[in-house]
This record gives C-alpha cells, structure tokens and sequence, in this order.
C-alpha cells in the first residue's frame, strides 16, 4: 500500500525548467530535459506523496480527471519502480498521456486531497508523473501497436483528427472497426498541431503516436474536407454510402470576435489563431510565418490558455514589448474556500511558464478602441480600468469603466484571445441536416449521436471549447456509443456521459 507519510517525507516539486534566457530564443518544450534517471528518481519521490486515499477525489470525473484515471494505482507502483505496470494502468483510461501530461491544467491535482489545506504541502504534482510514466515507458520500447483479434466488417470515418477524433479512431480500431480519419488540414492533429505552440509539446510527440495508430490500422486522409466542394474533398453522399458510422470530432474553432471595438478594422488587430497557426507552420518548416511579432508592441487580450499561447510565441518571435490585458480582477494566488471551496476548480492566479520569461500582465482593464495611423494601421490601444458584472434584470455579463482616465499603450500587434464561439460554419453541417445549439455546439442524446441517424460527435464540437482531457474522454466515450451502434453491445469503457459537468462553485 501507499505510504500514508509520504507527503510529511517529500516536498512537492514540479519538473525544472531551462533557463529562461536560453528558451525564449528556441521552440524546444521549455522543461529540462532530465536523464531518464534522474527523472525516475525525482518522479518516484513525488509519486510517494500519494496516500492512496479512500475516496479519491483526483479520478473523480466531477470533481477531478473525466478520464477516471487510475492515479493512486500508478503513483503506487511508480513508488515501487514498477514503471511497466504503471505503463498499462495509465493507458487503462487514458490513450494519450504524453498530451495531457503536458498541455492539461491538471483538475485531478486541484481535487487531490492534499490540495484541500496549505499545510499538506501541495497537491501530489499528479501531471509530473503521468508524464514520467508515458515518456519512459516509450524509452523503454514498452508502447506497442495494440492490433484487434477480429474484424467486424464495419466501417467508420471520424471527422477531425484533433485529441477527441484520435481517441476515438484508436479505440475503435482496437474493437476491430475499419476506421478512417479525414483532416481538411495537410498535416493531423488539429490543435494539438496548429494551435499548440511547438514550446508546449513539440509535435514529435504527436507523430509517434500517430504513427502507432497506423501501425494499429487506422487510416489517415488529410486535405480532405469532407462535405466540401473540391475534387478531393469527401461529399456527403459518398460519405454514407462508404461508412457504416460517423463520428464528427471537428472542434470548436469559431474565433470570438470583438467587432463592437472602435478600431477593430485596422490592420494589425487578429483573432489569436491567425497568429499561433502560421507560427507553427514556421515551425513544420513551410516558411517564415507572415504575422511575426518580432520587433513589435504586442498586446494580447484575453487571460486564459490560448492568450498565454500568443504570449510566450510573441517573446520566441522577438517582440520588443508583449503585454496580456485581462478585464477581470487578479485571481488570489490560494484557493478561496469561500468562493471556490474544494474540491470544485480555484480560481487562483495560474502563472505559466511563459509569463516568467517577460512581458507584463494586467487585470480589470479593457480596451476602449484601437488607434490607428494615415495608413489604417494600428498603432496603439486606449485602455480604460473596467469592473465585469452581471446586470440584475438580464443576468447578463457587464463590462463598466470605472475611470474616465483612458491609458494609451503602444500597439503594432493586437491579438484578440477572447475563447472561441462553437463549431464554425462549414457544408458538411447542411449535408448532414445539422444545425448548431444556440451556443455554437453540436448537440446530441444519451448515446452520442446526434438528430442524423449514424452520426455521433464528440469533443470540442459537442462540448464546446474545453480541455484536453476531456476531449479525450468524449472521444473514449463516443468510441463505446459507436461499438454499440454497430454490433449491439461494447465493451469499450464510457468515462463520461453527454451531459456530464465539472464540479463547480455556485
């Protein structure tokens, strides 16, 4: 069993960085690369902080990880140097570790028991050594291709390679399915290779994956867009009549826009994508990225992941100032039991790596215009101190000034990361005879399909702009809807429901 001491014995240490001054002017991860040993001694360490407890909240989905993640199990037998074992119980639930361990915000440490009071010392640093796990476990040769016993005879096309379409794709190939991904993109991955900067997991940790599905047999189109017009594009009626299931993984990429804004229109205001997709394409080698940073006063607006994205590829691109508005107030850096009490998700000032490496942050301001030049160009944003609140007869969202003082900061490069609306307008939508919810989303019964007959979706598409994991866990879900679908029962494990939520303060 665990070593219910363990956290009086060890201290919580996250995984060391390079230096600042090293990475900014690189794409490699910004984490040191560690010898295999030293990262197995330091991760067995952090593993013993786990006291297996009797209601583990971390793999609750609620509460923690909606993958179920087995995380007492695999601290335990990380403990024990058992890093073969650890390997299986954490792909029991999980079929890409090496992504969430990286780019996940981890709910499963906010919910970690632990967590719920400063004197335990932290939360066991639960991604740390899920990434351990997967990264020996591939050192050791210990991931295999996982081919199925028997073929169905069925046939399944998945729409979308991002984490959602790629969980799902492998489970069902694993079931024995003939399935086939189609990605409009040249390359796979979605997000997790346009929009995800090469610093926060570098894409051949995604390619080997990949390349582990193919061997499996799953089938991989790219430049295709199903329902599109081109020659190479997929129509809907070939689509039904090729494919006994479909399962729609398209995202949530619709930008959030600010066309309100006095301003909005001059040259050199983006959404945030327009700026981190070309940045990676840099970054695959297709050539120097036309909206570069570099030597430019870039302002991000909006406080969340893809804000911070924009952020740490405009210090790589050389920016001569970066600056990250948000409008609401600075989250405490400790929970507040009162307005987030545990185990529910803190709202606490999250610091990512990049905002160590420069720039400045600023809270409750808000643009009030961009300003441009003769030539329509920006050349600097008006800012006014604003509070957010909700207006007593709408119950809608305010954003009030609460100066008349307007502060003038330089501006060459605005990127506008305010989230992302839903799914974003494409034909396969009419084809199908689908229309979005109100929020922008593919809606869906109890078994993931949705009002077109054999067509189920899952992931940022159903759910609507939200982490990883449980894009992954939609994705293992949807897998275990289609298995049914198709020969009456699965055994393919459901992790979450279609309507399932985290938990969350009121």
């Amino acid at each position: 069993m665990a070593d219910p001491r363990g956290f009086l014995t060890y201290r919580r240490a996250d995984a060391p960085k390079r230096p600042k001054p090293e990475r900014v002017h690189d794409w490699h991860e910004v984490y040191l690369d560690q010898t295999r040993t030293e990262a197995a001694d330091e991760t067995r360490e952090q593993a013993a902080r786990c006291m297996d407890c009797g209601i583990p909240f971390c793999h609750s989905v609620s509460a923690g990880c909606p993958l179920g993640n087995l995380i007492p199990e695999w601290n335990d037998l990380v403990r024990r140097d058992d890093w073969t074992t650890a390997s299986d119980r954490l792909h029991a639930t999980n079929n890409f570790p090496e992504f969430t361990g990286r780019l996940c915000p981890a709910p499963c440490e906010s919910a970690c028991v632990l967590a719920s009071t400063p004197a335990a010392g932290g939360a066991v640093a639960i991604k740390r050594v899920e990434q351990s796990i997967v990264d020996i476990a591939w050192d050791r040769d210990l991931i295999v291709p996982r081919n199925p016993g028997v073929a169905s005879g069925r046939r399944v096309a998945v729409v979308g390679s991002g984490p959602a379409g790629l969980a799902a794709a492998q489970q069902l190939t694993r079931a024995g399915h003939d399935v086939t991904v189609y990605e409009r993109d040249d390359r796979l991955g979605g997000l997790l290779r346009y929009g995800i900067p090469e610093f926060k997991m570098e894409k051949a940790v995604l390619d080997r994956r990949l390349a582990q599905m193919r061997a499996e047999g799953t089938r991989f189109v790219t430049s295709c867009e199903v329902g599109g017009p081109a020659a190479r594009d997929l129509s809907v009626e070939q689509l039904h009549a090729d494919f006994d299931a479909v399962v729609l993984a398209v995202g949530a990429l619709q930008g959030r826009d600010a066309p309100e804004v006095p301003g909005r229109e001059l040259a050199g205001v983006h959404l945030a994508m327009e700026h981190l997709v070309p940045a990676n394409r840099e970054c695959e080698g297709d050539g120097p990225t036309p909206l570069s940073a570099a030597g430019k006063h870039v302002v991000i607006i909006g406080g969340g992941d893809t804000a911070a994205d924009c952020y740490g590829t405009a210090l790589r691109q050389g920016a001569a100032s970066v600056h990250q508005l948000d409008q609401y107030p600075r989250p405490p850096d400790e929970r507040d039991a009162e307005l987030s009490p545990w185990p529910t998700w803190p709202w606490i000032l999250r610091t990512y790596p990049v905002h160590e490496e420069g720039g400045e942050r600023r809270f409750e301001v808000a643009v009030e215009r961009f300003v441009g030049d003769e030539n329509g160009k920006v050349t600097a944003v008006h800012l006014r101190q604003v509070t957010v609140r909700k207006d007593r007869e709408s119950g809608r969202r305010e954003v009030v000034p609460v100066s008349d003082e307007v502060i003038e900061m330089p501006c060459d490069l605005a990127l506008l990361a305010i989230g992302f609306t839903g799914v974003e307008d494409m034909p396969l939508l009419g084809g199908l005879g689908l229309e979005r919810a109100p929020r922008g989303n593919l809606t869906c019964g109890p078994t993931w399909e949705t009002s077109a007959p054999g067509v189920f979706v899952c992931g940022d598409a159903h759910r609507g702009a939200s982490l990883v994991v449980w894009a992954i866990a939609e994705g293992r879900a949807v897998a275990h809807a289609v298995d049914t679908y198709l020969l009456g029962a699965s055994q393919l494990p459901s992790p979450v429901h279609p309507t399932a939520l985290p938990l969350a303060a009121v």
